[in-house]
């Protein structure tokens, strides 16, 4: 693994690093932040999935998540979206391709052997940190903004046992009724649309819910709020009866100045959990 970065911050460390991934079959960049408490042992892992276009960089530098994570003592990983370079897979849409890894493993030419994003967030990239980082991998959050809530909450419904609590900003909620989703889970997963339920955030809801708590925020000055679709997602947590806080925030967009203004409840929401 490469250091190609650390900086001090907030009394911890802001580190950024690239490794070769066998999920992906390429070179992979990731941000970590570690707070002070890291020195002393593992401590709690609050992961960041971004969203369309995004690199591990723009939460990182935008969202004003490390201060807060400084407060509660806890770590922050920052993926990248997809895999990137030389032989991967590209589309000139900006939404499919690198940048919009959608938090799937691909099965469908050309994307199959390089976009297996699923497996780098949910097992990889976790091995990695436990073996070369203080992480505690026993108590891990998961957080997203649009694709990347898409990705936080498919992943905690999917993977219970391994997420103590999920957040997201914006989610993409309904993917399989939405122009965000059905094109891009079409192209990575194929036509067999049985095969997308577990990547749909509504219907996981409907199916199986998530065995823990769950904060969600949406702007109603959203400029993508009809992708986003996040009155289906509101209305199943209600019919499952879900503990959850579903909140519209009045007045804000999609925008990182959206998702740093809420950070500080998200981060102490996981805080809450993560040191229970």
């Amino acid at each position: 693994m490469e250091t190609l970065s650390e900086n001090a911050c907030f009394e911890g460390i802001q580190g950024v690093y690239r490794h070769n991934s066998e999920a992906c079959q390429c070179d992979m960049t990731f941000g970590l932040f570690l707070p002070e408490e890291a020195k002393d042992g593992p401590v709690p892992v609050l992961w960041y999935l971004s969203g369309l276009t995004c690199t591990h960089e723009n939460a990182m530098t935008k969202a004003g998540a490390q201060g807060w994570a400084a407060e509660q003592g806890i770590a922050l990983v920052f993926p990248d979206t997809s895999p990137r370079g030389e032989g991967v897979a590209d589309h000139d849409d900006y939404d499919l391709g690198q940048g919009a890894g959608f938090y799937v493993n691909a099965t469908e030419s050309p994307w199959a052997p390089h976009f297996r994003m699923w497996d780098y967030v949910a097992d990889e990239l976790p091995a990695l940190l436990a073996a070369q980082f203080a992480i505690d991998t026993d108590r891990q959050a998961v957080t997203g903004h649009s694709m990347g809530g898409h990705g936080a909450l498919t992943l905690a419904m999917n993977r219970p046992d391994q997420f103590r609590s999920v957040s997201a900003f914006a989610p993409i909620s309904n993917p399989t009724g939405s122009d965000w989703g059905r094109k891009q889970l079409r192209a990575y997963l194929g036509d067999d649309e049985a095969a997308w339920a577990r990547h749909d955030s509504t219907m996981m809801m409907h199916e199986k819910g998530f065995d823990g708590p769950m904060l969600i925020d949406t702007g109603t000055n959203d400029q993508f709020i009809d992708l986003l679709r996040p009155e289906t997602l509101a209305q199943a947590i209600a019919e499952r009866r879900q503990q959850a806080i579903n909140r519209l925030q009045p007045g804000y967009d999609h925008s990182y100045f959206f998702v740093s203004s809420f950070m500080e409840d998200h981060v102490s929401f996981h805080a809450q959990h993560l040191w229970a």
